[in-house]
């Protein structure tokens, strides 16, 4: 049987103390390793797609291992407002660098830095791993693993991104490939103003204790998705208490 809300939400506050972005589920980033695409979401329905480039060294949360972790995560920080494209950063500071794509000999951070937390036990230290969606001079390398860890675009595709995703947008990263998902309709005007012409969303998936513990490769609601990092946090909770594999 599913807990009740309060003990969930209790065990959240226990496993997330250090967040500070609330979550906002009606923006949601899925980051493909298999098709090195992400898809921004805005209540459920396609708006773009980007490509990028996921970790060179493959799929993990492990320290020094330089790898991408998978699972559902949340945007904590942004940093880069209104800095130039191709501005070069170094621990999240500017150097005064402005880059233009492909400079050879170059690997810096640029553009902008999308910060992200793990929400999940299996991706818990993204953010002191510095997990970020950032720009990269290396463009040309874009469209296949290529990064340290991070989550790498194009400099222009990366400030558009920014502009879009709020503090605490949800990220989802599979190794599988995106969904198939209908592209936003264009809003229409009328008398009374601007409205959304999209059709109304459908019902979300039943919650099982299966659809928490693999979670599936489209969006989840909110329930679902705090359910699932608490369950998670319980687990490894537990295994830090008993000292002994789950």
């Amino acid at each position: 049987m599913l807990r009740p809300f309060a003990v969930i939400f209790s065990v959240i506050s226990a496993t997330s103390a250090f967040a500070i972005a609330p979550l906002d589920t009606s923006n949601q980033l899925i980051i493909s390793v298999r098709d090195q695409r992400l898809m921004l979401l805005r209540n459920g329905s396609k708006v773009a797609i980007y490509p990028i480039s996921t970790s060179m060294f493959g799929l993990g949360d492990a320290w020094g291992r330089m790898t991408t972790p998978l699972g559902y995560l949340a945007v904590e920080k942004k940093i880069g407002d209104n800095v130039p494209v191709g501005a070069v950063f170094h621990n999240r500071r500017l150097t005064g660098e402005v880059l233009q794509p492909n400079t050879p000999g170059r690997d810096p951070i640029t553009t902008r830095i999308i910060w992200l937390r793990g929400l999940e036990a299996q991706n818990t230290h993204a953010f002191q791993r510095c997990i970020y969606i950032h720009g990269t001079p290396e463009e040309k390398k874009i469209g296949r693993p290529a990064s340290y860890g991070c989550i790498r675009m194009k400099s222009k595709d990366v400030a558009e991104l920014y502009e879009q995703v709020p503090l605490g947008a949800i990220v989802q990263i599979v190794p599988d490939r995106l969904p198939k998902l209908e592209k936003a309709k264009p809003r229409q005007e009328t008398s009374g103003g601007v409205v959304a012409a999209n059709a109304a969303p459908e019902p979300p998936p039943q919650i099982s204790a299966t659809t928490l513990a693999t979670p599936p490769s489209g969006s989840l609601s909110v329930d679902q998705m705090r359910m699932a990092g608490a369950l998670a946090g319980a687990r490894q909770k537990t295994k830090l208490a008993s000292n002994k594999p789950l």
